[in-house]
């Protein structure tokens, strides 16, 4: 499946749910989004016959997100009957991480095959004021437990903001123990961007992953540490964008992931769908596509149809555009 621009569209991101249990200052307003109604979000068997449809189109990539794909009734039979579809090879899901501990055994034997947790900060006051309730133990245990349970690979998304001043040597140290995969992600204006939304972040807040990539190794080598080199075997496996590096001798590796620097548009392999079944060719792109409705009406070809409209609306690149008219926990992701 080759959308209008020649690029094999292999991978599916299905937002579960716009419900969470942070409330990231980045994502979404503190006290939350209004909630979709429950006739409103996709329904686990509606969910499962648009992948069929979509791994009869050529999607063999599977992401579940959120907001927090975890707090979904019926996941774990989700991702068992995703797993069991002719030409899906890979299901994975984005969590805060949470619920990770109660839950991974379930998702591991339902076929769950990798996952990434978001962590932003390291810093126990800084993790509960950017997600406004967390905690950040809570979140280590859940990585903690994703490796225990023998997912491959494990990665940690962090999102880097200048404004925040994290530790960004602290979390490339991550990848030196444990097979963990760390991947610093540029900040995207997504949302409502006006001071008044939140975060008080703007473009200056966006670290180019150059920049970034030079100031851990300078900080790694004032600290005794080798700098990071290109990654050999320690490369994740993914169909994502990342560029891996690794510290000589690490387990894991240190990934970035470059937006609004280094454009990837041009490499691009996924379609999206919302919570409420709107297909969005472009994280970047207000532009929509309802499947829900032919879902519901039971039509296959006509949800075999939305997907070809919305892979033939694939832009050739955001074209550095700034907000959108939903919030990140609205789009996921």
């Amino acid at each position: 499946m080759k959308d209008s621009h020649g690029r094999v569209i292999d991978y599916l991101r299905i937002s579960l749910t716009d419900r969470c249990n942070f409330r990231c200052v980045y994502c979404m307003p503190a006290d939350g989004v209004c909630s979709m109604g429950h006739d409103e979000i996709l329904r686990i068997e509606e969910i499962e016959r648009l992948v069929r449809v979509a791994a009869g189109l050529g999607i063999k990539s599977v992401r579940l997100t959120g907001g927090e794909p975890l707090v979904r009734k019926g996941v774990v039979d989700l991702v068992d009957a995703i797993t069991d579809i002719p030409g899906i090879e890979n299901v994975s899901m984005t969590t805060n991480g949470v619920l990770l501990p109660a839950m991974i055994d379930d998702l591991r034997a339902a076929g769950l095959s990798r996952v990434n947790i978001s962590l932003d900060t390291l810093d126990p006051d800084q993790f509960r004021t950017i997600t406004r309730v967390g905690r950040l133990e809570d979140t280590l245990a859940g990585i903690d437990a994703a490796l225990a349970a023998g997912l491959n690979p494990v990665k940690v998304n962090a999102v880097a903001v200048r404004s925040l001043e994290q530790d960004f040597l602290a979390f490339a140290k991550l990848s030196i123990d444990r097979p963990l995969h760390v991947r610093f992600i540029e900040y995207m204006p997504v949302g409502d961007t006006s001071e008044d939304a939140g975060t008080g972040w703007g473009k200056g807040d966006v670290i180019p992953s150059e920049e970034l990539f030079q100031t851990i190794n300078r900080r790694a080598v004032a600290a005794g540490l080798p700098s990071l080199r290109a990654a050999g075997a320690a490369k994740p496996l993914g169909w994502g964008p990342a560029r891996y590096f690794e510290f000589p001798g690490a387990r894991g590796s240190v990934g970035f992931i470059s937006p609004l620097s280094r454009h990837f548009c041009s490499e691009c392999n996924r379609l999206r769908v919302t919570a409420d079944g709107k297909v969005r060719p472009c994280l970047f792109s207000d532009t929509e596509y309802d499947v829900r409705a032919a879902l519901r009406a039971g039509d296959d070809g006509a949800v075999r149809a939305v997907l070809l409209r919305a892979l033939g609306a694939k832009p050739d690149e955001h074209h550095d555009k700034v907000g959108t008219d939903r919030k990140m926990s609205q789009i996921g992701g």
